[in-house]
């Protein structure tokens, strides 16, 4: 077992495996939360008009033309980022909202009410 173990170990030293260089690896660029809401903030935006706010499901339904991602014009309901939003908004409120592409854009990440 310790034969084993030492071919282990020269193994790993031979590669330069080493847990303090894996421990200094900066993983920012690979999406972690701040890049996810800087991501947010730079999506574009789309229009909408709120039919529904449901509370208890934490979602919104919104009358949108196309998405910028390849979403046809409808009538649909989506999850919020942040159920809080759902306080802010009204319906028949108008607007301007970015989808979640990794979820197939069936969360709001971000909105904005149009003036």
């Amino acid at each position: 077992m310790r034969t084993f173990i030492a071919s282990v170990l020269i193994v790993l030293a031979s590669t330069g495996f080493s847990m303090q260089a894996m421990a200094q690896t900066d993983h920012s660029s690979h999406g972690g939360p701040a890049a996810m809401q800087m991501a947010a903030a730079e999506m574009p935006l789309a229009e909408g008009v709120v039919k529904k706010i449901d509370k208890s499901t934490g979602r919104v339904t919104l009358s949108h033309g196309p998405l910028p991602g390849g979403m046809p014009a409808m009538t649909m309901a989506y999850r919020v980022k942040d159920v809080a939003w759902l306080n802010q908004m009204k319906e028949g409120q108008k607007i301007r909202f970015a989808t979640d592409p990794a979820d197939g854009g069936m969360t709001v990440v971000r909105f904005e009410s149009v003036k």
